[in-house]
């Protein structure tokens, strides 16, 4: 069950209505929590076994952190992460380690033949992975209380609207809210609603149209011209963009009308001045995650420029393996590193002006875009080869999947969504007809100019 689904919008409705008709939190709660293993099941069933072994023992292992002191209580951490990483190697990387344990054996001259998992990798493992460990963390830190209601504990981790692409949530921002009875608020409805309009109108009228030339470039290096394959890899930043943070904004918007706030994800990321700018801007549930729990605990910066450096490179090493299992997202990470700690210095007053500004805008959103084809690519040759082909500034067919007048039109859309986001942030309407009108255009908009082909966001496969 997609968002972009009339299933979802079905779905949405029926828990919602119940949601408020219920008056008690108890009641919600478990409506939300049978709710949330619907969606989940929706896609592979007997994984929500795995879901639920995980909460099981994080939930246990909270308390026990909370009961113990000393060694005991380090123990009971460990165990926590180790099932929820244990869960995740085995998963999303055994097949990837087993691969390249191959090739190294081959390339020594003895080869060998270890057995691959045959299974599909759960859908949002590394989401709810992540924001599992962020709980027993915080409990060890005694920053958080351990949770002793496991309905509760376990609507956290499977709270539908963000449990399969984040934002990774932290127990101290979800938990109260989960636990407190909310009355029915219409400035909270209007506003979720049009955030999720505004996430549809992202994923379908602009990413799911932006696909189809990615589609066409990347499938078509050889007779595409440099200029078709450098528009092809822009406009994919912009796909994975609208894509991404359109999936953010439905999952803020159904929570919203549910008197729930969750964390931004975003912060207009393609304005950004820098490399490290960009990632305080991008994926931003991830990219605090790594810097409050690996970042921060190695050191961060206080032991010297040379440590710094190296625990950088480590938390956009791990970031890019956590991506996928994959060597491309490796050299997408370690790029992204290795760009941070290159360009990241102080700059003196005068040079701070607007062309400084506007020029650092475009430094920044080439050197991503270039980074992204990385992420994109099936593996490093292909990656290599696309941007290669690039710099070969030769000519060719410059047919990348939608005529001009498409083209034009996608464009427009880009530049419609960017100004709305830089100008106009808010999502609450408070007059009610222009909030009715508001609505009947966004659906009719998404109705007749999205594009509809089924297509998964691209980061339920982290």
């Amino acid at each position: 069950m997609t968002f972009i689904s009339l299933q979802f919008l079905v779905f949405f409705m029926v828990v919602t209505l119940w949601y408020f008709r219920l008056k008690n939190q108890k009641g919600r709660i478990w409506l939300l929590l049978i709710a949330s293993c619907y969606f989940y099941m929706s896609f592979i069933p007997e994984y929500i076994l795995i879901l639920g072994g995980t909460i099981v023992v994080d939930y246990f292992a909270g308390i026990q952190i909370e009961k113990s002191e000393g060694p005991s209580r380090r123990m009971w951490l460990i165990l926590s992460i180790i099932a929820n990483a244990g869960t995740l190697a085995v998963f999303k990387y055994y097949n990837f380690f087993i691969d390249n344990i191959h090739t190294g054996a081959h390339f020594f001259g003895k080869p060998l033949s270890l057995p691959l998992l045959q299974m599909a990798l759960p859908i949002g493992l590394s989401f709810h992975t992540f924001q599992a460990m962020s709980y027993t963390i915080e409990v060890y830190r005694k920053n958080q209380p351990a949770e002793r209601n496991f309905v509760v504990y376990a609507l956290y981790v499977m709270f539908y609207p963000q449990l399969v692409a984040g934002p990774i949530e932290r127990p101290q921002n979800v938990l109260p809210q989960l636990k407190e009875f909310r009355p029915y608020n219409w400035d909270n409805v209007k506003e979720g609603l049009a955030r999720m309009l505004w996430g549809f109108f992202k994923k379908a009228v602009i990413a799911d149209r932006l696909a189809m030339i990615v589609e066409r470039t990347y499938g078509h290096t050889i007779e595409t011209s440099s200029l078709a394959l450098f528009a092809g890899a822009v406009f994919y930043s912009f796909q994975i963009y609208c894509d991404f943070s359109g999936y953010s904004d439905i999952a803020l918007g159904a929570a919203r009308v549910m008197n729930i706030k969750l964390m931004e994800n975003f912060k207009q990321p393609y304005l950004a001045t820098g490399m490290a700018d960009f990632w305080s801007r991008w994926h931003i549930s991830l990219s605090s995650w790594f810097r409050d729990y690996l970042y921060i605990p190695m050191g961060g910066n206080r032991k010297g420029e040379w440590r710094r450096k190296f625990n950088v490179l480590v938390v956009f090493l791990l970031s890019g393996l956590w991506h996928g299992a994959n060597w491309t997202f490796v050299i997408w990470g370690l790029l992204h590193g290795l760009l941070v700690i290159i360009l990241t210095r102080k700059l003196p007053a005068r040079t701070k002006g607007k062309l400084y500004k506007a020029a650092s805008v475009v430094v920044t959103f080439v050197l991503v875009t270039f980074l992204w084809i990385f992420f994109r690519s099936e593996n490093i040759h292909v990656a290599c080869d696309y941007i290669r082909q690039i710099f070969a500034f030769r000519t060719g067919s410059n047919y990348i999947g939608l005529n001009r007048a498409e083209i034009a039109f996608a464009v427009l859309m880009i530049a419609v969504m960017m100004y709305r986001e830089k100008y106009m942030p808010a999502f609450l309407i408070s007059n009610n007809k222009v909030f009715y009108l508001f609505v009947a255009f966004m659906v009719i908009v998404c109705y007749y100019l999205g594009v509809f082909v089924e297509n998964q966001f691209i980061y339920f496969q982290f």
